[in-house]
């Protein structure tokens, strides 16, 4: 673990450490985030959700961060895991969470993901279609068990998000259609190998408003009462996750009271215990992605290019997206503000992370600090154009810093490679 360097003074620092000298140790481009944020954050939810007075469980979404040191700080922070993939659940396990912690979620699970969960005896599999019911079903009873599951629905709620990261409309693949979901709980009331124990939404990811959320819940709540009084035995309503973050400056999201109070009032009616899947409202705010200047030119629309060392290999949301991010200089400056087109060198168009952003006249070697890019960001990254995966640095409460993933290199690429 590095010591902090109290020699440099930057205008931008994270959690009051400078930015520059783990730039100067790690190189650029390199993610940095700051575990007191994530505590704070997870604690200021589980706050708002304890001040409801109902039985209430927090899963992360691994998906957001998966880096098993962000993970493990999760976990002690009392959190459980929500998990998409069969490597999501191992990394859970790795970081320390029990399997009664881990709830498996997902739209298309492989038959070898799907017999490994079972043995594990998880917390719940959220099942998304009547066939995966059954291959959970035979697969249970191959091991001599009952697997605990339950059933994803799909809402028809729109988002109000990106329509690549809304999941609840009919037309999407996530889910069964909230009309057939009764019917086919019914079929399977008695199936040897499933305990059906809950419900399951989730709508979308970035979501600003409690409307969709709550739109989507009441549909589920609704099909929960009408199940428990034909005796089904649920315990828990999964509402998931999607609550977003504010990435532009005049940004409004719910509180986390809000958000919990909401939710909450929702459940309590049906009286089943309540599970939330938070990600990026936990870890976004807690990342900054480091990157130079390498090269500035003039732009034909009077402007310049500012090009970084970072690209669309280790921020994918501009690109996919066309997510916006505030692009911060770590160092003060007297220059002219000037409009920018902020690019990276990735042999891409789309490899561009804001247009027209004003900056202080950027010059090569400066230190540039991406905002808000604890989620959907090292854990989206590639490696194309041959370009390494970035080092993931995190800064601890105490003020000192470590590199939690360190950089990649090209023997580390070519390692599952023949000529």
């Amino acid at each position: 673990m590095a010591a902090l360097d109290t020699t440099q003074a930057p205008v931008f620092a994270l959690d009051q450490v400078p930015l520059e000298p783990i730039a100067a140790a790690e190189g650029t481009p390199c993610y940095v985030y700051s575990a007191p944020v994530v505590a704070r954050r997870l604690e200021a939810l589980q706050q708002a959700l304890a001040a409801c007075h109902w039985p209430h469980a927090v899963h992360y979404a691994l998906k957001a961060n998966s880096s098993l040191a962000i993970a493990r700080l999760i976990r002690d922070g009392g959190a459980g895991a929500d998990a998409n993939s069969i490597g999501e659940i191992e990394l859970a396990l790795r970081a320390g969470f029990q399997p009664g912690q881990i709830v498996f979620t997902g739209v298309g699970k492989s038959p070898q993901e799907l017999e490994r969960a079972v043995a594990l005896d998880l917390k719940t599999i959220n099942a998304e279609s009547a066939g995966e019911l059954d291959r959970l079903d035979a697969l249970a009873q191959a091991q001599g068990r009952r697997v605990r599951v339950a059933l994803r629905v799909n809402p028809d709620v729109d988002a109000q998000s990106h329509p690549h990261i809304s999941t609840g409309l009919k037309s999407s693949k996530f889910g069964v259609p909230l009309a057939d979901a009764a019917e086919m709980l019914r079929a399977r009331r008695h199936a040897p190998g499933l305990e059906i124990i809950g419900l399951h939404v989730h709508v979308g990811s970035q979501i600003t408003s409690l409307g969709p959320l709550c739109a989507a819940a009441r549909k589920v709540a609704d099909l929960a009462v009408a199940l428990r009084s034909e005796g089904f035995a649920l315990s828990h309503l999964d509402l998931g996750g999607g609550l977003g973050i504010v990435y532009e400056h005049g940004g409004d999201v719910p509180t986390y009271d809000a958000f919990a109070q909401a939710l909450v009032d929702v459940a309590r009616p049906t009286g089943l215990a309540l599970i939330v899947e938070p990600g990026r409202t936990l870890v976004g705010p807690a990342g900054v992605l480091l990157a130079r200047v390498i090269d500035v030119k003039p732009h034909a629309g009077g402007g310049r290019f500012v090009v970084l060392d970072a690209g669309m290999t280790e921020l994918m949301r501009p690109a996919l997206y066309g997510a916006f991010h505030r692009i911060e200089p770590v160092h003060a400056s007297d220059r002219d503000v000037v409009p920018c087109d902020v690019v990276g060198p990735v042999c891409e168009s789309s490899d561009t992370f804001g247009r027209v952003r004003e900056l202080p006249e950027p010059q090569v070697g400066d230190l540039m600090a991406i905002m808000d890019a604890g989620a959907y960001g090292a854990v989206m990254s590639n490696s194309y154009n041959r370009r390494p995966l970035p080092p993931e640095v995190l800064v601890e409460a105490d003020g000192r810093w470590r590199v939690i993933r360190r950089r990649q290199t090209l023997d580390d690429m070519l390692a599952l490679e023949q000529a």
